[in-house]
């Protein structure tokens, strides 16, 4: 007997292995079927064609009452699962194509780029993975709440008519991905633009100290000191654009940038634990091929030993 039949569009065809293979595996979770128990299989997916997976009852084991449920749930986070694994990329992608026609094909990618970092990992960092876990588990019982309610009424369902027109909580949810990524795209190619102004007005800028060390301490937090390592106090920046491009756009925890372009030295060695922060690229990105790291040496290891905080 017949309960349902799933159908996928002509693009994702190759994907219907994938489909019955999270079926299949979510129906052994939800019916227990191979447990313990040794129940017997109520249902069983078959491929009907390229593009459709049939769950068919197999009687006289299935029983309407007792096992519907179970398996309208089962279906439903199948379903859910292969929506948010192998669809979603693509339903981001459209929507972006679809807000920001006039975009370029660089700028639609980058901002596809944000999205998957936002729901795959980047922006999660240090929080760990139960978060990203958590987040994407929500993702996923949104539509399947959607799609057992629907199976329940229904024998066929179509997943690529079913995503654009029903579960508009998710497909809401997308949309909303999309224009915080943009908002990052956007503010992060400012970011990029004005650090090549101040790399381009470095480049033109007459040196003042042959040398500086720029000592780090931790976290946001320098220490700068001449080539006799004593400390420098550096005045504000004498270029009076270069001044109020600075205290309008550069965040706080960079203001060792502002720093460093006051006093204008010809080389800069940075002693630190931490080389791959951000604030340390940056700088490097900035100065060029004046900059110098330095994770251990002689003349710092006992400074920033005693400085470096725990």
């Amino acid at each position: 007997m017949e309960l349902f039949t799933v159908s996928l569009p002509a693009s994702l065809q190759k994907s219907v292995s994938k489909l019955m293979e999270l079926l299949k595996e979510q129906a052994l979770v939800d019916l227990h079927i191979g447990s313990k128990t040794e129940q017997p299989a109520v249902i069983e997916f078959l491929q009907t064609s390229e593009q459709d997976v049939r769950c068919q009852a197999i009687l006289p084991h299935f029983q309407l009452k007792l096992h519907a449920q179970a398996v309208y749930h089962a279906a439903a986070l199948g379903v859910a699962e292969f929506v948010v694994s192998e669809m979603e990329p693509g339903m981001l992608a459209a929507i972006i194509r679809k807000k920001y026609r006039n975009n370029n094909s660089a700028d639609a990618a980058a901002i596809e780029k944000y999205c998957h970092d936002l729901l795959h990992g980047k922006e999660w960092d240090g929080l760990g993975t139960r978060f990203l876990d958590a987040d994407r588990l929500r993702r996923k019982n949104k539509v399947a709440a959607e799609v057992e309610l629907f199976l329940q009424e229904n024998t066929e369902l179509n997943v690529k008519g079913f995503t654009s027109f029903r579960l508009e909580p998710y497909r809401k949810e997308l949309a909303e991905v999309v224009e915080y990524a943009l908002d990052e795209y956007v503010l992060d190619k400012q970011y990029q633009e004005f650090i090549s102004l101040l790399k381009y007005f470095v480049f033109l800028q007459d040196t003042k100290l042959p040398m500086v060390h720029l000592l780090h301490k931790g976290g946001h937090d320098f220490m700068l000191y001449d080539n006799s390592f004593q400390p420098i106090d550096p005045n504000p920046p004498s270029d009076r654009i270069v001044a109020e491009m600075l205290e309008t756009e550069m965040n706080i925890e960079d203001m060792v940038i502002s720093s460093l372009i006051a006093v204008s030295p010809k080389h800069i060695t940075i002693h630190t634990r931490q080389p791959d922060m951000q604030v340390i690229r940056t700088i490097e990105t900035i100065f060029d091929q004046r900059v110098t790291v330095c994770v251990q040496c002689a003349s710092c290891s006992s400074s920033l030993d005693e400085l470096v905080q725990p």
